[in-house]
């Protein structure tokens, strides 16, 4: 039987002022605080539909609401609410369900049964002052008693706060964010400076500041927003990989962003110099001209450092004693039942003198037989060996290739993770790694401000050695590390080009090396004689047709031919964000696709999380020990204590509702992203749509992501574009320049 939509009197735009009690909430956007109520209404019959803009919503609550009445197309008619004040219920009922909404941490609902059973209409009462009667219900203890009263002052405080935010275009999710870190002075804050919060608050930048700002008073030349705007365009040109920034680039990008005059955005430099947030440095660049350079302090600090302590490190005396390379080459040979080519005995012998060196070089050239057999020979004289990278991932990938114990790099310094304290190295000049040889792997993924605080606790005298592929794409974080050593020439190197045997019928290596050369993959069923057994490239021009291609691929073609996991063993890389190959369609289709658990979900900044689903962090959280770029699984969502836990490599991981910004989906993630991981398979996208991300570098770390398949999915043309494209987007560091100034006195 067809369902009639009740239609209620009064014109579509006419003010009615309506009460009800929320019975069910059937969507909710925490980021922007839309939601779909369904309310019991008194005077009508059935249920009516409430939609509209409303801080934390909870089965139970009472609205006063003033609005217009709707007809959506699709879902009938619709109160759509202007304005709303909100009451806590007053009927047991009610009350039972405001308790048991899962807004207060603690309480699901059989505890809210417990205790309306218990304390019926005094149950609110009792939550504000006399907490410990909570006490006589069964089941709940002092401790748990403690935690609920907790949370239902904070949460009674931060829906006043959130309140007033909203009123200033704060979305719930964020808002939910700044209480929590300014706690009940959030409205003292902003109303003192709104700016702030561009600073403080992960995910509110700059132009949602200066609205808010705006909407407060606050001028276009206020020097608050001035001086903000400079210091945001700064972080936005270091979020690029920049150490620094010239001030003629700085003056003209924030007077563009802020639309004030040039001079405006001088004297905002300026001030933010005299209060030490910027530092100015003048230096001659390699064409002998004189400029200025910008640096946040952090970055400034860590460049300058950086440069004198590996300067420290490589002028110090060499720490090993060796018989002479013509007995221990061919021990070392003997012992690991191997035999080196001419450019790996060379390369031992460099290291086998250096105190400070770098091995670069492309897969299959031997650079990790060549760390076994530099940690044979030191090991062999009671060396004390350390080995870092600096992902997770790439440590257990060092430690499985060469059976010797490898951490990441923030573990091996004993990162404390204290974010109220903003987080320190236990490990320093003052209290120093304990070994005599460190190898750092993936050294092309280290930024300037982790280099710096690696360096500091590396021992006088101690041998360093550097280990990655220069080629691929820069680190994150801002600085080129590993390109600025080399590029010093200061440094003994050693370029690993040659490809051995094992990578010889990996076409996989080959087309890698090719890309790296300038030259075309082969993209057919064979390339310089051998069958491509892992590596392919399906043809296709229209975007949505490869979407459709790539999904049958990981949910079909690649498990059923190869034996691999859909979500375990393939992963999708992608150049771009967008488009119909882009990670969010990717995301949404792959999702549904794989994903067929229909466990619990939870809705967060715009993203719906279900257990099941493959998720990746997007930020370092030292305090959880995940890192940007790591992999899981939700395992389990916990309305009742507002927690996910996620499966990662290094465990089982618990995030409350409030930091799962730091969690994206992740069937399908950029090639940025997959920087120092390694997937059984990898499936790449490449159209000529994304011809503003196609480069070689690009191209080239994608394929090398991939440890047993790849396959490409696109145009030829697509290809043949990343592969010319060898320009790479300039980064501005003086740290090769510093490395010369300071190692030629």
């Amino acid at each position: 039987m067809a369902h009639k939509e009740q239609r209620y009197p009064g014109d579509d735009k006419e003010t009615k002022e309506l009460a009800g009690q929320i019975e069910r909430i059937t969507y909710n956007d925490a980021e922007s605080g839309y939601a779909v109520l369904r309310m019991s209404v008194k005077g009508y019959p059935d249920l009516v539909t409430a939609v509209g803009t409303i801080v934390s919503p909870a089965v139970g609550e009472v609205l006063n609401m003033r609005g217009f009445w709707t007809d959506h197309p699709k879902f009938g008619s619709q109160f759509k609410i202007v304005e709303y004040s909100s009451f806590a219920p007053s009927s047991i009922q009610g009350i039972e369900k405001y308790l048991g909404s899962g807004l207060i941490k603690g309480i699901g609902p059989s505890i809210a049964e417990k205790i309306v059973s218990l304390f019926g209409a005094e149950a609110f009462d009792i939550l504000d002052t006399q907490p410990e009667r909570l006490l006589d219900i069964e089941g709940i203890g002092e401790k748990k008693a403690a935690a609920i009263h907790e949370a239902w002052l904070e949460q009674r405080e931060m829906r006043e706060v959130m309140l007033f935010l909203q009123s200033y275009g704060i979305g719930t999710g964020y808002a939910l964010r700044v209480f929590r870190h300014y706690g009940s002075a959030s409205v003292r804050v902003l109303q003192e400076n709104p700016y702030r919060l561009a600073v403080d608050i992960f995910g509110i930048g700059f132009t949602t500041a200066d609205k808010i700002a705006s909407s407060m008073g606050f001028s276009k030349e206020s020097p608050l927003r001035i001086r903000a705007g400079v210091l945001h365009v700064m972080n936005e040109l270091t979020r690029d990989g920049n150490v620094f920034v010239p001030i003629e680039k700085l003056t003209e990008s924030a007077s563009e962003i802020l639309s004030v005059p040039a001079e405006l955005a001088e004297r905002g430099i300026e001030e933010a110099r005299l209060s030490q947030e910027l530092i100015i440095e003048w230096y001659t660049d390699i064409d002998g001209n004189d400029d200025c350079a910008v640096y946040l302090p952090p970055f400034h600090y860590a460049e300058v450092h950086s440069a004198k302590n590996l300067g420290s490190l490589m002028s110090a005396p060499f720490n090993g004693r060796y018989a002479s390379p013509d007995i221990v080459i061919p021990w070392v040979q003997e012992e690991l039942g191997i035999s080196f080519a001419e450019q790996q005995t060379e390369a031992l012998k460099t290291a086998l003198k250096s105190q400070v060196m770098v091995i670069t070089g492309g897969p299959g050239t031997g650079k990790t037989t060549l760390i076994q057999a530099i940690i044979k020979i030191r090991s062999a004289r009671g060396f004390s060996i350390m080995l870092a990278a600096p992902t997770g991932r790439a440590a257990k990938r060092m430690a499985e290739a060469t059976g010797h114990e490898a951490k990441t790099i923030h573990r091996m310094l004993e990162y404390t993770g204290n974010s109220a304290a903003g987080g320190d190295f236990m490990k320093d000049e003052s209290n120093p790694l304990d070994c005599d040889l460190l190898v750092v792997d993936e050294a092309s993924m280290i930024d300037q401000i982790l280099f710096h605080h690696l360096l500091k606790a590396i021992p006088k005298g101690a041998s360093v050695i550097f280990v990655g592929d220069v080629d691929q794409l820069p680190s994150v974080g801002p600085g080129n590390v590993l390109k600025d050593i080399i590029d010093s020439g200061m440094f003994p190197v050693v370029h690993l080009n040659e490809i051995f045997r094992q990578g010889e019928e990996s076409m996989i290596v080959i087309n890698a090396h090719k890309i790296n050369s300038g030259e075309m993959p082969c993209l057919t069923d064979r390339c310089d004689g051998f069958p491509a057994k892992d590596f392919y490239f399906i043809e296709e021009n229209d975007p949505d047709r490869a979407l459709e291609i790539i999904i049958k691929l990981v949910t079909l073609r690649i498990p059923q031919k190869f034996g691999f996991d859909p979500v375990k063993d393939i992963q999708v890389l992608t150049p771009m964000h967008r488009g119909s190959v882009g990670t969010a369609r990717l995301n949404s289709e792959l999702r549904e696709a794989l994903n067929t658990c229909h466990g619990s979900k939870v809705q967060r900044m715009g993203r719906v999380l279900q257990e099941g689903d493959k998720v990746m962090q997007i930020r370092n959280n030292y305090e959880k020990d995940v890192y940007n770029g790591d992999i899981g699984t939700v395992l389990r969502i916990d309305g009742e204590d507002s927690r996910v836990i996620v499966e990662m490599d290094s465990g089982r991981i618990s995030y409350d509702f409030s930091e799962l910004d730091e969690l994206i989906h992740a069937y399908a993630v950029s090639i940025h992203k997959s920087q120092g991981s390694e997937y059984p398979a990898v499936v790449i996208p490449i159209m000529t749509q994304h011809y503003m991300m196609l480069q070689r570098n690009l191209l080239y770390t994608g394929i090398t992501r991939g440890k047993k398949l790849v396959v490409l999915v696109g145009t030829k043309k697509a290809v043949s574009i990343a592969v010319k494209n060898d320009k790479t987007r300039k980064r501005y560091t003086r740290f090769a320049a510093r490395l010369k100034n300071c190692l030629n006195g």
